[in-house]
């Protein structure tokens, strides 16, 4: 099976047959075979074909599944009709990163990984950490692995083209329009001639208005919401960069987190997004217990391509929503979704 995905994608990529790969993964020395430093940066499965997981012993399965959960690398399944897979199969499939329907779908994502193969090793090692744990746990790890990455080579790459961060007069108006109306409290995202870029301001303002949230009972509903074409473009970029090292970046994003504080009251917040939501214009909202999405509306992620993970809540909030496997192909491939697959995911409630 080796090679054939060379000659379907174009890129040399190796696909292993299920037996094939459960057996690669049960040699100790899979961890340094697969990721950034060994021969293959992605692990990718041709779900469909060869012999399957039931041709191997128990023995050797099970230490295949200890490897497949610590893998520094993503591990990419292919199967056109992943609910005709037989139990065995769909089994395996579940434990993976990704599933996509095609060698071709497999080769996008193998070509998002070779530009930043670190990032999408801690990407996906990520997601399957915060797996099933609490909201601050996954909160910590994103946080931990996004400073980590920020003193990479990836990151430095994308700082060193994009070079210095344009000089602009000091913002007089505030990043977030605060109004409390009896028992709700509206908070509207207010920088749009920056398309709501997500800077510290507008951090700092979210925190304080949640803070008030979180302690006030009486606080019934919170809306989010943006103002100008898009809800929010992503992190200001003029900012990346900026703090003085990635100790100092953790220590910040963890004392002021709008994640932390929408997470403890989300039984309360209703998000309607529009336009471009991007990076923290996705993760932030979709923590919200109600997310309603116009009909313009477009999600992604687009932190891998600068070396980093989701930052803003992202790697907690989206798996919640639509499962780990298409949070991992949002991150790695930054695709854009538009509102009406976000409906069939459940990444929204509603498009209106």
């Amino acid at each position: 099976m080796a090679g054939r995905g060379e000659e379907r994608t174009g890129l040399a990529l190796k696909l292993h047959a299920p037996a094939e790969a459960l057996e690669r993964l049960a040699d100790p020395r899979s961890g340094e075979r697969f990721g950034p430093h060994g021969d293959e940066p992605l692990l990718a499965i041709d779900l469909v074909g060869g012999a399957g997981p039931e041709s191997v012993s128990p023995s050797r399965r099970e230490a295949a599944q200890h490897a497949l959960a610590s893998l520094p690398c993503p591990s990419v399944g292919i199967a056109a009709e992943p609910d005709e897979l037989d139990l065995g199969r769909a089994a395996l499939a579940k434990r993976l990163d990704v599933v996509v329907e095609s060698a071709e779908a497999c080769a996008e994502v193998a070509r998002a990984v070779a530009r930043q193969p670190i990032a999408a090793a801690a990407l996906v090692q990520l997601l399957r950490l915060s797996e099933g744990r609490p909201v601050a746990d996954g909160l910590v790890a994103e946080s931990l692995t996004y400073s980590t990455l920020q003193a990479g080579p990836g990151f430095a790459a994308w700082l060193s083209l994009r070079g210095a961060p344009r000089l602009r007069p000091p913002e007089t108006d505030p990043a977030v329009r605060i109004a409390r109306h009896g028992d709700r409290l509206d908070l509207v995202l207010a920088r749009p001639a920056k398309r709501n870029a997500f800077s510290a301001a507008m951090r700092d303002a979210l925190c304080e208005a949640l803070e008030v949230a979180v302690a006030d009972a009486s606080i019934r509903e919170v809306t989010l919401s943006g103002d100008g074409p898009d809800f929010c473009s992503g992190g200001d970029l003029d900012e990346f960069g900026s703090l003085p090292d990635p100790a100092t970046a953790h220590a910040i994003r963890t004392t002021r987190s709008p994640a932390r504080l929408l997470a403890a009251c989300a039984a309360r917040v209703a998000a309607r997004v529009h336009g471009a939501c991007v990076g923290a214009g996705v993760e932030l909202p979709a923590f919200a217990k109600q997310m309603v999405a116009a009909p313009d509306a477009r999600f992604w992620l687009p932190e891998l391509s600068m070396g980093l993970v989701p930052g803003a809540g992202g790697t907690v909030s989206l798996p919640r929503r639509i499962g780990r496997q298409r949070t991992a192909w949002m991150a790695l491939t930054g695709a854009r979704v538009d509102a009406r697959t976000a409906k069939e995911w459940g990444l929204v409630d509603a498009i209106a």
